[in-house]
């Protein structure tokens, strides 16, 4: 793995984003988004309104879209949320580039936001590129360690084939995993949310599959909370 040290979805802008004073403001700005979205409201057009009143940035607008749901969608993820009591029972299905950038994120002192729906997203947006880092074996370790922990039998993960140096990171995983004792799959598909949309025991906080999926694990939470305790978490509400 490169020795050079890499802070995963790091902008120098954040200190001033996500200062106490603003904070403030984006939860007042999360409060006006959930309730136009529970009136029916379309997203988009709701955050460019919130936006301009508050006179938020795009990072900062970026930060309340991806923490905010209708109490609709965020009722609805919380009922197919599996307790992680029940990881031991199966193979979990893992979006393999949400969870591994997503702990990145987290190892590199970078915003990690704690949705309304209790997942945390990052604000990294690599928009189809992606290059290993020095987090990314520490990254893995964890995962390891934490579906070790859980007694996981197997895991299946999915990466986007499109999106570069997935080929790479297949083999990461796969050096990584023989130390782990669990049965690891790596599978490369053309839109891993297709595919986990449709299917139970997933692990991913994408908003997309989640509003889909027949079940689910907050595992990224987990290895969060249990083992970075540094993690910097933005909590808007």
């Amino acid at each position: 793995m490169t020795g050079k040290i890499v802070k995963r979805g790091f902008d120098p802008g954040d200190s001033k984003n996500f200062s106490s004073e603003n904070i403030k403001k984006l939860m007042i700005a999360q409060e006006e988004v959930q309730w136009l979205l529970d009136r029916g409201y379309k997203i988009k057009p709701i955050i460019e309104l919130t936006g301009n009143h508050h006179q938020l940035s795009a990072r900062a607008r970026s930060a309340v879209q991806r923490t905010t749901s209708s109490s609709a969608d965020c009722e609805k993820r919380k009922s197919t949320m599996l307790s992680l009591e029940y990881a031991k029972e199966g193979c979990l299905f893992i979006d393999g580039f949400n969870l591994i950038i997503n702990l990145e994120v987290a190892l590199s002192g970078s915003p990690l936001l704690l949705g309304k729906d209790g997942v945390l997203r990052d604000l990294a947006g690599l928009r189809g590129t992606y290059r290993l880092i020095d987090k990314t074996d520490i990254a893995l370790e964890l995962i390891g360690k934490t579906l070790k922990e859980l007694s996981v039998p197997m895991v299946k993960f999915y990466l986007d084939s499109p999106v570069s140096n997935s080929g790479r990171l297949k083999s990461r995983i796969f050096e990584c995993s023989e130390l782990w004792g669990v049965t690891v799959e790596v599978e490369l598909i053309p839109n891993v949310d297709g595919v986990l949309s449709h299917m139970e025991r997933i692990v991913t906080g994408d908003s997309i599959i989640l509003d889909e999926c027949k079940s689910w694990f907050n595992l990224s939470k987990k290895i969060v909370e249990d083992n970075i305790k540094d993690a910097w978490i933005i909590d808007l509400h």
